[in-house]
């Protein structure tokens, strides 16, 4: 979903703070790793000249030069003036989990301002982002090629969402499975491929456009990300849910991805836990209390 432009400084300036950590943080752990290998390797010379360990690095790929991606991110966030919707503290919650996952799989509804800033801190990983406005993607790809997106169709409307919350109790939408064999109305079922053959460490929803009567609204988006979890074969998904404070997104969170699995909540945003269901077909759809941890 292509986000309103908004220009808090304050914001803008914590970004950057964000993306320079992660960059420090990045350098440190490579140093760190050809300290160590430096130290390890089999040599009967313990101090070797400065000469080799000079060529070693120009020719290594655990030189501490920063990718692309991240110098790119900061050349961006530092020169626009244009800054995600998503506040610090919202963005923090991501990040955290992201500076503990990386480099995972990373899928998020919504291509906007803050797509380069998701893929530079899941550096080394891969970061797909879901689209309904073609023309953004044709824009965002010219600025950023190197950022993965797809075009996605919503059949639904907001005006819809009470009859799908119906819908979605039903046992063809409790019943956990791949959502692009699915039954459920709710379920995606037109998404690429590997989409669905991915098992997605972290699902971020953050479209489509859900802020009137006639948009698509993200009844389907939430409820695909929260089968996406349970149908893995093992472990789970960090699920990230923004603009909780609408009714839609608030609903439809709580219904289908589940108050026990809810790990934190800061200002819109909505971070769920979900384990995979495929272990124990017994398994309720909803826990009544939270069975899970980071």
């Amino acid at each position: 979903m292509r986000p309103k432009a908004q220009n808090p400084l304050n914001l803008k300036l914590l970004l950057i703070i964000v993306i320079l950590a992660f960059l420090i943080l990045f350098i440190f752990r490579s140093s760190f790793s050809t300290s160590s290998e430096i130290v390890t390797s089999p040599s009967p010379n313990l101090f070797p000249r400065k000469s080799k360990t000079t060529t070693s690095c120009s020719s290594s790929s655990s030189c501490t030069k920063i990718p692309s991606s991240i110098g790119q991110a900061l050349v961006h966030y530092t020169t626009s003036t244009i800054t995600p919707q998503q506040t610090l503290k919202e963005i923090s919650v991501t990040s955290r989990i992201l500076d503990k996952k990386s480099p995972c799989s990373f899928l998020v509804f919504g291509l906007g301002h803050d797509s380069l800033m998701w893929h530079s801190l899941n550096n080394g990983g891969r970061t797909i982002f879901l689209e309904e406005d073609e023309s953004w993607i044709e824009q965002i790809k010219r600025r950023f090629p190197m950022l993965e997106s797809y075009h996605v169709t919503y059949e639904s409307k907001v005006n819809q969402a009470n009859d799908l919350m119906q819908v979605g109790k039903g046992p063809e939408c409790t019943a956990v499975a791949d959502p692009r064999y699915s039954m459920c109305q709710l379920a995606l079922k037109g998404l690429p491929a590997e989409v669905y053959d991915i098992e997605w460490d972290l699902i971020m929803v953050d479209a489509p456009t859900g802020y009137h009567d006639e948009a698509p609204g993200r009844m389907a988006a939430i409820y695909t990300a929260g089968m996406m979890a349970r149908n893995r074969r093992s472990g789970v998904t960090n699920v990230f849910v923004h603009d909780v404070n609408r009714e839609v997104e608030d609903n439809f969170s709580r219904e289908f991805l589940c108050e026990g699995y809810l790990k934190k909540q800061e200002g819109r945003l909505r971070h769920f836990l979900i384990p995979t269901h495929r272990d124990d077909v017994n398994k309720p759809f909803c826990p009544l209390v939270t069975t899970t941890t980071i």
